[in-house]
């Protein structure tokens, strides 16, 4: 290998870390944008689920924005694992099991925010349901407005 290839090679493979990094900020920064927004979305869904239903209490928008990052972590970390260990009964009971660890979610959540109950099981099962739908819905109006102006 002649010099020029040899510094040509360096160059490549100095520009590929440079760019590998340089974009790093970019996508930490991309990430954050992106739970913020779920953060928001989820936080409107909590407060209308509490204006919904009589036996959920939210004390104010920033408990409601608090409920929804402390349910977003616990269903990202908590949730696949309850999933995995309990995975005979729920193939069992036709995944009507997940709907009781939403539950038991949802009341771990009403236990660990301050401000924020739910007084029954139903309660936290429908509370469970709207707020995930109400989330999927605003999360799609959004995707399709997105789409929308890019064309």
């Amino acid at each position: 290998m002649n010099r020029t290839a040899k510094a040509y090679s360096l160059l490549m493979v100095r520009s590929f870390w440079v760019n590998l990094f340089g974009a790093c900020p970019l996508l930490i920064f991309y990430m954050m944008i992106q739970f913020l927004s779920k953060t928001l979305i989820s936080s409107v869904a909590v407060l209308l689920a509490s204006w919904v239903l009589n036996g959920v209490h939210v004390d104010g928008t920033s408990t409601a924005i608090l409920v929804a990052v402390v349910l977003g972590l616990l269903n990202s970390f908590v949730k696949p694992i309850l999933i995995l260990l309990t995975l005979p009964i729920t193939v069992f009971s036709l995944g009507l099991f997940l709907l009781f660890i939403n539950i038991l979610i949802v009341k771990w959540v009403s236990e660990i925010v301050p401000g924020f109950s739910v007084d029954g099981w139903f309660t936290a099962l429908i509370f469970s349901l709207i707020v995930s739908l109400v989330t999927s819905f605003i999360e799609r109006l959004i995707k399709q407005q997105q789409e929308n102006t890019e064309h």
